[in-house]
């Protein structure tokens, strides 16, 4: 797998939960826009609802932002960019707290409830360890590329 330029084709973006200058979602983010950028991000969507959760919470462009992995850039630097570009400017313990809350979501309405039960239904529905948008996303990518939930 490389992720200088995933094929999201054959692989899932990186889960969730991995992190980058202390924000959960931003690895997979990038993963997403590199795809997208190459042709190769197949399901996966650059700038999705989840995404927006961060962009809001960071104060950062989609647009710019990829303007940036257009020009080459690894991780590290994404994530000094994020930094240096927020308009929202998070302190370390702001984003570590973010973070945190990311990882412990559930659906909040009953549309959201219905969705993520239907995903769930579809994914693995013997799983009984599936509380989270992050779980169900895990899941999902997992059965996706063929695995036995």
């Amino acid at each position: 797998m490389s992720y200088a330029s995933p094929d999201l084709t054959q692989h899932p973006p990186r889960g969730p939960r991995v992190q980058l200058a202390g924000f959960v979602i931003l690895p997979r983010m990038l993963d997403k826009g590199r795809a997208a950028l190459a042709g190769t991000n197949g399901e996966y969507h650059y700038n999705c609802p989840l995404d927006q959760r961060f962009l809001e919470f960071a104060g950062v462009d989609p647009e710019a932002m990829k303007k940036e992995l257009a020009a080459g850039r690894g991780d590290r630097e994404m994530g000094e960019w994020v930094l240096a570009n927020s308009t929202t400017k998070p302190s370390a313990l702001e984003i570590a707290v973010w973070s945190g809350m990311q990882v412990e979501r559930t659906p909040g309405d009953l549309d959201s409830r219905e969705f993520f039960n239907e995903v769930h239904k579809g994914a693995g529905p013997e799983r009984e360890d599936i509380h989270t948008w992050f779980d169900l996303l895990d899941l999902d990518d997992f059965a996706t590329f063929g695995g036995k939930a």
